[in-house]
């Protein structure tokens, strides 16, 4: 990169690959990682899900991670968002229930209905 043009040019890219990456996804996924869901083990829960999306090479779900989201009594906090459905927001999260998120919910697209902590 020599160019203030070639620095455009390279955001652009970036943007279409992004914007490409995000219409070929099927669900989302979003771990709390506030200070409060860290201290409740959410650094794990997150390494749980994206070992567990690996061993199953799942190719249409995004992880991603956001802040505190203000229910820190239900710490770790597990949001999956998927087109046209209600966000599942799943609350108490172990390492072991979120490898149960990927194979039930994400693979088999069925709720755990007994870790719905809200769902809008």
């Amino acid at each position: 990169m020599k160019t203030l043009a070639d620095l455009r040019a390279m955001k652009e890219k970036a943007k279409r690959e992004m914007t490409a990456r995000d219409e070929n996804t099927k669900y989302r996924i979003v771990v709390a990682m506030g200070t409060c869901g860290i201290a409740a083990g959410a650094r794990n829960v997150m390494s749980a899900i994206l070992d567990e999306i690996n061993k199953r090479d799942i190719a249409d779900t995004i992880v991603t991670q956001t802040g505190c989201l203000g229910y820190c009594d239900q710490e770790p906090l597990v949001q999956v968002f998927q087109q046209n459905k209600k966000v599942v927001t799943y609350g108490k999260i172990t390492p072991e229930i979120a490898r149960r998120i990927v194979a039930e919910h994400i693979v088999g697209e069925k709720i755990l209905t007994e870790q719905v902590f809200m769902q809008n």
